[in-house]
């Protein structure tokens, strides 16, 4: 409902002076469609925040993601739900990937060559319009709730169907005993500004909120956070990994904060090809795993860092306290705390790689 009521209640109250008075005065205009449009994909990222903490307070879920299209961002689906299932229920899906095989194989015969990145999207797109299912006439959501449950039994079985809440309950609270709650927001921020930078090399801030609130969905997984959090993410983003593209021409002010551009300075990763496990054929990776790639190499940067950081301050420590004691020191009673560990009291953890995909992994336990 929230695009509707964007284009038919488009009216907003807004701040207005007149050229020779100082006076501002507030007064009704029209909300531009353009603008709606700009920031529609980050407010569905806020959208799709509260509505997956909301659902998992309620019924003590959890959110997994899985990968729908190779090379594309994985979807947030509720954990607990077998693959199958789900692979049974998305029966559009399967059409549209053999159809993109058909249009691949004609490419290739027609160029010569695999399509890159775009001309595969492109084909992906025609794939979803030869495969568009004609229009049919509106049924009651009891029914459609009722002849999927007898499909579902028929080809899962009823204690399946039947025990899927329980189930859902079981892998969510999984995987909150194993996802921390806390945001590393200095990991996140650079994750959030490496992505987007490779992915668009010119962005806005409006692109760096939507990334920060897709990192959000991705680590936390339902759980509740902070009122701003995704703000703050934003902001440290741009201020610590982000330099302002848009230039000021003289005589005239600056632009307005949603009409200013970034950019930043991290090393792009080089394409390659991937060659998919099954029969399909070879295709370019795409420019979110080239970001993914990116944002990992510095993250374990940072990572590296802190523990140089944290060793050479524990060694220095021991060395102070050996120093201070040298005359009284007992070295066989003595024992050493590991000076190599990245998380404290006091600072946010972060989830290492390993951590991450075993908390992904949950929902099969």
């Amino acid at each position: 409902m929230l695009w509707p009521l964007s284009v038919t209640a488009g009216k907003a109250q807004a701040a207005t002076a007149e050229w020779d008075t100082p006076n501002w005065n507030l007064q009704w205009g029209n909300l531009s469609a353009d603008t709606l449009l700009s920031h529609i994909v980050a407010a569905d990222t806020l959208y799709l925040l509260h509505f997956m903490e909301e659902v998992s307070t309620r019924l003590g879920w959890a959110w997994a993601p899985r990968e729908v299209t190779p090379g594309r961002r994985p979807v947030m689906e509720i954990a607990g739900v077998p693959e199958d299932l789900i692979n049974w229920s998305a029966s559009r899906r399967r059409r549209i990937e053999d159809a993109l095989e058909v249009l691949t194989d004609r490419y290739v015969k027609d160029h010569g060559h695999l399509p890159g990145e775009r001309g595969r999207h492109q084909l992906g797109w025609w794939a979803a319009q030869e495969t568009r299912p004609a229009k049919k006439n509106p049924k009651l959501l009891a029914q459609l709730l009722a002849w999927w449950r007898a499909s579902a039994i028929l080809r899962f079985g009823q204690e399946l169907i039947d025990g899927l809440l329980d189930r859902c309950g079981a892998a969510g609270a999984a995987i909150r005993a194993r996802v921390d709650p806390a945001v590393d927001v200095a990991l996140a921020a650079v994750d959030v500004a490496a992505v987007v930078f490779t992915v668009r090399e010119k962005f806005s801030r409006r692109h760096i909120l939507a990334e920060a609130r897709r990192h959000l969905l991705e680590t936390l997984h339902g759980r509740e956070f902070p009122h701003g959090l995704d703000d703050s993410i934003a902001d440290r983003a741009l201020l610590r990994h982000a330099r302002r593209h848009t230039a000021t021409k003289p005589g005239h002010g600056a632009p307005a904060p949603n009409r200013m551009t970034y950019t930043a300075d991290f090393p792009l990763p080089h394409r390659w090809w991937i060659a998919p496990a099954q029969s399909a054929p070879p295709r370019e990776s795409s420019r979110y795993e080239r970001a993914r790639v990116a944002s990992l190499a510095l993250q374990n940067a940072i990572r590296d860092a802190r523990i140089r950081a944290d060793t050479a301050t524990a060694t220095e420590a021991t060395a102070s306290a050996f120093s201070a004691s040298a005359g009284h020191r007992d070295l066989e009673g003595a024992t050493a705390s590991a000076p190599h560990a990245v998380d404290h009291p006091g600072r946010d953890t972060a989830l290492t790689p390993a951590q991450r995909a075993a908390a992904v992994q949950a929902h099969a336990c």
